[in-house]
């Protein structure tokens, strides 16, 4: 029924042996996997996981949450490798689709069931779903972060259950089955009614229920999962700790304990892996010449099925002016023409990485990438940038550039805890200032950060950096409309422009495997000359989302067999451990 398929390839590689010296190349080959064992995962430095419920707010749909819910949680639809469904890893187990891609019948299949051993019921998906349309109402005490993503909410006409094994979803409008089964189906994860419904007639008091005990995992509504793991006990920013649900339906997993350690800095993370603490983490590009420490570890390099940007607030309310200056399509060209994506490959991350345009990146390999389109309309040219920015009327005031007593002038705000990301925060201040750009630094923490930058609070920032990027999840056919469609749930930026809102429309429709790539293609050719957000390099990235280069003990073993570029989730139920 999917008449376009991704084909997408595997893009974790690891590292050259000349890069390894000094390092692991390889687990023992001595010592066969046992069963049991604890694995201890870095997290990315100060952020922690805040949100356990597999329905996001858009402030806490960040990559360790998403993480965390995945192992405790059976998602609706289980994606491989190569972006296709496996149904036998899925809760569904067949999906019909109606000729004019507006009514989708999931029948639901008997493999998983809830830990307290009730099955996995249409009602549950139904109840999720109406979560899901009610935070997403500007009524909601809370925003849902994909909303805006696979057509939630406005697409969807009705979700009803039929039986306890049959859900019917009916859309609205017709559009190409590929992008709603990847994107809107691909957001359900569902939860037991039984267990979370706790204000069957009043759906903000069960939101704010939800939010309330959000970030208390060993509260009893979360002991009942579907997921490989359950929750065990945590000391807050110290660790998260999971054990194996032993009702789980699939792969159980064979380790006894899966941590996720709280982590300062990324030297306090290297100085884990260095001393065994750590058994899975990343090694950022700033602590490269310090690899040959990590003898008994294996480096890797992944690339994930994202972008990499900077995102400008176009708020009119922006702090001192900035939003309707960032709103001009000729100041976003001056500030793209100030980013030396070349020289940060080079100089700041080793070589590894790439140069972006667009949205889809050139690595791992897609079927929607095209490389006649990355044709990187606005160079690395200062000069040229400054030259832009004269031409509109601004003119150099004291090394600034000055238009009817409004300066080029605006703060940055980037993610601490990373050497790396600071780094490419001072070269970005160092080269606009070469245009005239004043660029002041902030740092915070990147859950302070995620919950400043957004358009409910646009007085207090500027522009916003967390170096990792966006990789397509629960948004994993690349429209965009989670993202820069007018009004999304995580177009933190504000951006608005109707073509474009008519361009990601587009990408939605059914037709031929031309006629989609066409739209496709169309979208891309926008995103690169429009810039919604300032593209930056797609670098290789570490466990944790952490820009940089993974590393695995040589004692586990699955992290790299079992890396899926589309999804990015640890499959930690397949990973073993030699003592």
């Amino acid at each position: 029924m999917l008449r376009y398929r991704m084909a997408l390839v595997p893009a974790t590689v690891l590292l050259s042996a000349s890069l390894l010296a000094g390092c692991g190349s390889g687990s023992p080959a001595a010592a066969p996997p046992t069963t049991g064992g604890t694995v201890v995962v870095a997290e990315a430095p100060q952020a922690p996981p805040n949100w356990f419920f597999p329905v996001f707010s858009s402030s806490a749909y960040i990559e360790i949450n998403a993480q965390i819910q995945f192992l405790m949680y059976r998602p609706l639809i289980y994606l491989n490798k190569q972006n296709q469904v496996d149904y036998a890893k899925s809760l569904v187990t067949h999906i019909g689709v109606n000729s004019t891609g507006t009514t989708y019948t999931l029948t639901l299949g008997n493999k998983y069931k809830w830990s307290n051993g009730q099955p996995v019921t249409a009602q549950d998906v139904v109840f999720t779903w109406n979560l899901m349309d009610a935070a997403s109402q500007s009524t909601s005490p809370w925003p849902y972060g994909p909303a805006g993503s696979g057509g939630v909410p406005k697409d969807w006409q009705s979700v009803t259950a039929q039986g306890t094994k049959t859900v019917v979803i009916t859309l609205n409008k017709e559009v190409n089955p590929q992008w709603f089964i990847h994107n809107g189906l691909g957001q359900i994860t569902p939860v037991p009614e039984s267990v979370w419904n706790v204000y069957p007639n009043n759906m903000t008091k069960e939101l704010k229920f939800i939010e309330n005990v959000s970030n208390q995992p060993t509260n009893p509504h979360y002991k009942v999962v579907d997921g490989p793991f359950q929750f065990a006990k945590w000391a807050p920013n110290q660790y998260w700790e999971l054990v194996p649900n032993p009702h789980f339906g699939g792969h159980k997993a064979s380790i006894s304990k899966l941590i996720f350690q709280y982590e300062t800095s990324s030297a306090n993370e290297f100085a884990g892996l260095k001393d065994g603490v750590v058994n899975v983490g990343y090694l950022p590009p700033s602590l490269w010449n310090t690899r040959k420490q990590l003898s008994n570890d294996t480096l890797t390099q992944s690339y994930l099925f994202g972008f990499n940007y900077l995102v400008p607030n176009f708020n009119a309310k922006a702090p001192g002016g900035i939003g309707p200056v960032l709103s001009q399509l000729y100041a976003r060209q001056a500030l793209q023409m100030g980013i030396n994506q070349k020289g940060m490959i080079q100089s700041l991350f080793h070589g590894a990485g790439v140069v972006e345009d667009g949205p889809i990146p050139p690595k791992p390999a897609t079927a929607f990438y095209d490389a006649a389109l990355n044709t990187n309309p606005y160079p690395f040219d200062p000069a040229q940038g400054k030259k832009l920015l004269e031409n509109h009327g601004w003119t150099d005031t004291n090394g600034v550039m000055t238009k009817h007593g409004q300066k080029f002038a605006f703060t940055l705000s980037y993610a601490a805890g990373s050497t790396t990301i600071a780094h490419v925060a001072q070269l970005l201040q160092s080269d606009w200032g070469q245009e005239g750009i004043d660029v002041s630094l902030q740092q915070m923490p990147i859950n302070q950060l995620f919950g400043e930058m957004t358009q409910s609070t646009p007085t207090v920032w500027d522009m916003g950096y967390w170096g990792a990027g966006w990789t397509y999840q629960l948004d994993y056919y690349p429209t965009g409309g989670n993202l820069f469609a007018s009004g999304a749930g995580e177009n933190e930026g504000g951006y608005s422009n109707q073509q474009l809102d008519q361009l990601i429309q587009a990408t939605y429709k059914p037709g031929t495997q031309q006629q989609i790539q066409q739209r496709m293609n169309a979208y891309q050719v926008f995103m690169a000359d429009h810039m919604p957000v300032l593209w930056m390099p797609w670098f290789p990235q570490g466990y944790a989302r952490m820009t940089g280069f993974s590393v695995h003990s040589n004692t586990v073993h699955g992290t790299v067999s079992t890396f899926n570029p589309v999804t990015d989730f640890l499959y930690a139920n397949y990973w073993t451990v030699t003592q």
